[in-house]
């Protein structure tokens, strides 16, 4: 009787022991009320360490408009570094070149990155917006594109080039094209020169001006086209690689379209996008740009 007792007394303590380990088990998964909500924080928190990096608290969030190649793809380069100082980058990207200017004058967006000053001064200026730009990070060299003809010397009397039609991007072709001797504009025409400044044209070359992002489906048709470099990209080119000529680093037009990060004016001094842009700066960048553009796209050294 007593070898029996002390059986039903082990088994009990047993079933108990087996109980109470299910039911700690379950409880993250099956609380509710103010337990639910502890495991909702507690899961918060987790995901915010992600951008928290060694620097302790989250600094906040930076959101940036920005078009697809190449500028998104530095910017989702850049989220890892940022995220170790503390800032989420938030990157939405867009199609055009208007809208990503109407986020930021509206205030939705802290910054944006897709343009270089002369299309930022112009579109102030026509639209009435009032963006400011707080850091230059890369340019994009244009570049001699073969067609037909594979090489420069190979040009013959009347052959027709494809180039950008936007007055911006004209005036970097065309000067492009009187740096490696094909013409000669009228002096002065700089930055502004159309083809109506084209002063010698020796082989008699036929312009076709196409808008920017149409300029590579010739290729097949000209002997030659001058292309922007993220247009290259998209084409499947590659400036070094596949250029016969693109602008140099010291170029008055590298220079002068370098691409811009911009904010509203009034927000210069906003400590994520000063970061962001220390971030785009940093060696770690130029080098992701160098390794993955292969001179299509370049850093900004000035």
């Amino acid at each position: 009787m007593k070898k029996k007792m002390a059986a039903m007394i082990l088994m009990a303590a047993l079933s108990a022991g087996l109980l109470s380990a299910c039911g700690s088990a379950q409880e993250p998964v099956a609380g509710s009320g103010a337990q639910g909500e502890d495991s909702a924080d507690t899961a918060s928190t987790a995901e915010a360490g992600d951008t928290q990096g060694t620097g302790g608290e989250s600094k906040g969030t930076v959101k940036v408009a920005a078009t697809s190649v190449p500028h998104a793809e530095i910017l989702e380069a850049a989220k890892p570094i940022m995220a170790q100082q503390g800032w989420d980058l938030e990157v939405t990207e867009f199609q055009d070149y208007v809208q990503p200017n109407e986020v930021v004058e509206s205030g939705e967006f802290d910054a944006n990155y897709f343009q270089h000053t002369p299309y930022l001064d112009s579109f102030n200026e026509e639209k009435g917006t009032h963006l400011v730009s707080v850091g230059e990070i890369h340019y994009e060299p244009l570049g001699i594109y073969p067609g037909t003809v594979s090489s420069l010397d190979e040009i013959g009397d009347g052959m027709t080039v494809a180039i950008p039609n936007d007055t911006t991007n004209e005036a970097r072709a065309l000067l492009l094209l009187q740096d490696n001797g094909l013409i000669t504009l009228k002096e002065g025409a700089g930055m502004e020169a159309t083809v109506k400044d084209i002063e010698e044209n020796p082989h008699n070359l036929t312009f076709t001006e196409l808008e920017a992002a149409q300029v590579s489906r010739v290729l097949p048709e000209v002997a030659f086209v001058v292309l922007n470099g993220n247009y290259a990209l998209e084409a499947g080119l590659n400036a070094q690689n596949d250029a016969i000529a693109i602008e140099t680093s010291d170029s008055e037009a590298a220079k002068t379209y370098v691409n811009v990060i911009v904010v509203k004016e009034g927000n210069e001094n906003n400590e994520g996008v000063k970061a962001l842009v220390d971030v785009l700066k940093s060696d770690e960048i130029k080098k992701f740009i160098n390794d993955t553009y292969e001179g299509s796209v370049v850093p900004f050294e000035g």
